[in-house]
Parts: structure tokens; sequence; C-alpha cells
């Protein structure tokens, strides 16, 4: 069975094969996870991803990473250019983001809190999606070895970890 695992941490510092940016439709990066990738990676990664939009709300495409240590910027559209979103984006933008890391053959995937940045949705209810989303897909056809959810704060972290206490799927956190 495929590992999932939390991190309080920094999402443009992982080494996995992709991480996920939680995404506005036009795939502009301004603030939030969107904003920290750009700074840190590079603005090659949203002018690839600009050429490629817009693309429709809950859907995800891939980019190369820039100067990131990942191999692959997956940038799930959580919300649309009013920045708002709600579970059905969440859930689809999580989704689509499993698919990608699968058509690429990706062994391993760093996701945010999506949609609980800019587009302000409790982080309980976004654990709560999430987590089920992932459980759906490694229960399913699946070639994926390691999920790691990178949460950045305190209250991210802590929401996301009582819900793995809640699924009971032994995932470990990791401060």
């Amino acid at each position: 069975m495929p590992k999932v695992a939390l991190l309080n941490g920094d999402i443009t510092q992982m080494d996995t094969d992709a991480i996920v940016n939680a995404a506005n439709n036009a795939l502009w990066m301004g603030g939030g996870v969107a904003g920290a990738i750009k700074r840190a990676g590079g603005k090659e990664i949203e002018d690839e991803a600009v050429e490629q939009g817009p693309i429709p709300v809950g859907e995800a495409l891939v980019t190369g990473a820039g100067a990131l240590k990942t191999r692959y910027v997956i940038h799930a559209a959580v919300m649309g250019t009013d920045l708002a979103t709600d579970a059905g984006k969440i859930r689809t933008a999580t989704k689509n983001s499993l698919r990608r890391a699968e058509e690429l053959g990706l062994r391993s995937i760093a996701l945010p809190a999506l949609g609980t940045g800019v587009g302000g949705f409790p982080y309980g209810e976004a654990a709560e999606i999430m987590l089920d989303v992932v459980d759906e897909h490694l229960n399913g056809e699946c070639g994926l070895e390691e999920v790691l959810f990178v949460l950045y704060g305190e209250q991210a972290f802590e929401c996301f970890e009582k819900q793995l206490a809640e699924q009971g799927h032994g995932a470990e956190g990791v401060e």
C-alpha cells in the first residue's frame, strides 16, 4: 500500500516527482502556494502554464519545474479568477492532480491544502475531502508509492493530522 504522510513545511523544497500548485483556472501565479512556487522555481513555470490555459476549474495540467528540486508542477485549478472555491472544486482538482501523476508514471507527489489559502476554504473540510480522494485513488489501480501532504503552518497540519487519525489509515505525520 502506498504511503500517505504529512509534513509541516514548504512545498517548494520537496524532492518528490511532482508538487501540486493550488492554481486558478487562468494559471497566473500571484499569491499563496502559486506565488511561492513562482518565486522559488522561476517565472518560466507560470509562462508554461499560462500558454496551456485557461483550463476548466477542477482540471489539472503539468509543466516543468524550473529551478525546483521536483521534476514537475501539477497545476490544479481549484478556483476561477474570482478566487472562490468550494468542496466540489477541491475534490475534482485533487482527483485530476492524481490522474496527471499516474499518466506520467510518477511514484511520489506532494500536495498542499488546496483552496485553503487564497480560496479561504476551511482546513478541516479540505483535509476530509482531499484525504477521501487520495484513499479512493490509492485503493484502485495505482502506481504512486508516496502521497505527501505538505502543509504550511500548525493549524493546517493539525487539521490534516486529526482527519488522518479519524480515517485510521496509518499515515504518518512529520513536524
